[in-house]
C-alpha cells in the first residue's frame, strides 16, 4: 500500500519580500514560516525548504542504515545523523552532507562503514536527490 504525504504552503507577495507558511498534513509539526532571507541569507528563527529536506534526510537515512544494520545482526543501539545541505541562490542545492555516528556492538569500523555506504545509497530521500545532488558521507563509531 502506498502512502502519501503532503505539504501545503501558503505564500503572500513577491520572492523577496514576500513570506509563506509551511505546514504539514500529518500536523505532526509546525506550521513553519518561511521567508526568501531565511532560505538564502540567514535563517534566524525561520526554516527554508533546504532545512526541510535535510531533516527529511537525516530520518530516512537513520532509518535505512538501522535497518542494514539490524539485517547484518549487528543492529544500533544508537545512531545520531546530521544531514547538511547546502543552497547556492541561482544554482540551487549544491550539496548534501550526511554525518553518522553509530553506538554499534559487534561491529568493526570497515564493516560500519561499508554498511553506512550502502545505506546512503539505498535511503529513498538519496536517491531523490541522486544525480542532482552531491551527496556525501562521513560515518564513524562512537
Amino acid at each position: 500500500m502506498a502512502l502519501e504525504s503532503i505539504g501545503r504552503t501558503h505564500w503572500e507577495g513577491d520572492l523577496f519580500n514576500g513570506s509563506g507558511t509551511v505546514e504539514l498534513d500529518s500536523g505532526a509539526a509546525g506550521p513553519f514560516q518561511v521567508t526568501w532571507k531565511a532560505r538564502a541569507e540567514e535563517h534566524g528563527s525561520l526554516t527554508s525548504p533546504e532545512e526541510l529536506i535535510a531533516a527529511a534526510h537525516s530520518a530516512c537515512y537513520s532509518m535505512a542504515f538501522s535497518n542494514a544494520l539490524a539485517k547484518n545482526e549487528t543492529p544500533p543501539t544508537s545512531l545520531d545523523v546530521t544531514a547538511t545541505a547546502t543552497f547556492v541562490p541561482g544554482t540551487g542545492i549544491t550539496t548534501m552532507v550526511l554525518e553518522v555516528v553509530g553506538d554499534v556492538d559487534g561491529i568493526s569500523d570497515d564493516k560500519f562503514l561499508e554498511i553506512a555506504e550502502a545505506a546512503k545509497n539505498e535511503c529513498p530521500v538519496s536517491q531523490a536527490l541522486a544525480g542532482n545532488v552531491e551527496i556525501t558521507l562521513e560515518a564513524s563509531l562512537a
